[in-house]
């Protein structure tokens, strides 16, 4: 055996001796959270530490010191390719009757759906085979955000008190789950049943895959009526030193810091923004615009409902690839 194999062999073990001491606690903080004692005794015995899990999350680039923003267009031309609007129109069509039902019951409209379920799994081609509860119970041992991911441990163990089997929790390493991806706590608040069979199954239904999504739109504020934004020709002549937003957003402040400040898009159109392709929305809508790629590129003016997309997952890349993609679905 090498010196590093050596080495690295009662590391491990030390590392599981330790993560097996600390699912005494977690053990105690389900029960105190109300998860049953039969779930608590089926699962806690199976727990092993995942170390590839935290191998991931260590690898996570982050590097707060950077000012850089890369380009979109790369972004874009990946997200938003041709295989992924004919699969979307293709599943846009098929899911026409349950998608409309959630449009009329949430306001949320059948493409950004469609868009979502896209963008997160392929429209269900990958889901994710990390074993959930491991993977959540390793990050919080970890310990770099334990209160984060013990919370949604727990969280998952309540999703199987309400009926779904072990073998569904499966999902990213990062302990999201299903169609939509949804955080077990998310699951929790926001999964709908939308075929009635008394359960919010968001794995292998469509209609609750649906219905989930639409509720967790509804439930951050989308606004009925109203497109999440428009992509726009801005002129040379504009003077971005007037429009630059002063703000500092206590959620995500690099994303925001992105955008400018809000005006009407009567005003956007007084100073001389023109749209690509679809028409201006009403005088009294309000939108930041965002210049992704720079001046002489394409730019967008982004109503509430952006900010929506952010709340699912808090990107301008993805949000925008979301409503793009929405867009060709429909189109």
């Amino acid at each position: 055996m090498s010196l590093a194999l050596a080495a690295a062999a009662p590391v491990a073990a030390q590392d599981e001796a330790g993560f097996q001491a600390y699912l005494q606690t977690l053990r105690q903080q389900a029960l105190a959270a109300g998860v049953t004692q039969r779930t608590v005794d089926s699962v806690f015995p199976t727990l092993t530490l995942s170390d590839r899990t935290i191998q991931l999350d260590r690898a996570q680039p982050g590097n707060p010191g950077s000012t850089a923003t890369p380009p979109f267009a790369p972004y874009k031309t990946s997200h938003v390719d041709a295989a992924r609007i004919g699969r979307g129109r293709s599943t846009y069509q098929a899911q026409r009757a349950r998608l409309a039902r959630v449009e009329r019951e949430t306001g949320v409209p059948e493409s950004i759906m469609v868009a979502i379920w896209g963008h997160e799994t392929n429209y269900g081609a990958y889901t994710g085979n990390f074993d959930l509860l491991r993977s959540l119970a390793s990050l919080a041992y970890e310990g770099r955000r334990r209160e984060l991911f013990a919370g949604e441990f727990i969280a998952g163990l309540k999703i199987l008190d309400r009926g779904i089997p072990r073998e569904q929790l499966k999902g990213s390493w990062a302990g999201a789950t299903g169609n939509p991806q949804f955080l077990p706590s998310v699951y929790l608040r926001l999964a709908r049943d939308g075929d009635g069979d008394g359960r919010a199954d968001i794995w292998t239904s469509p209609a609750d895959t649906l219905a989930s999504i639409g509720n967790y739109f509804a439930n951050a504020g989308w606004r009925p009526g109203q497109p999440w934004g428009v992509a726009v020709s801005v002129p040379a002549s504009l003077d971005r030193r007037s429009i630059t937003n002063r703000m500092v957003s206590p959620r995500c402040p690099r994303v925001f810091e992105r955008h400018s400040r809000w005006r009407t898009m009567a005003e956007w159109r007084a100073l001389g923004l023109v749209p690509q392709g679809r028409r201006w929305p009403a005088d009294t809508v309000q939108a930041t615009l965002i210049e992704p790629d720079g001046p002489g590129a394409t730019a967008y003016l982004l109503t509430g409902n952006y900010r929506v997309i952010l709340d699912y997952n808090c990107s301008n890349f993805y949000a925008l690839s979301v409503g793009l993609l929405a867009d060709a679905v429909e189109g």
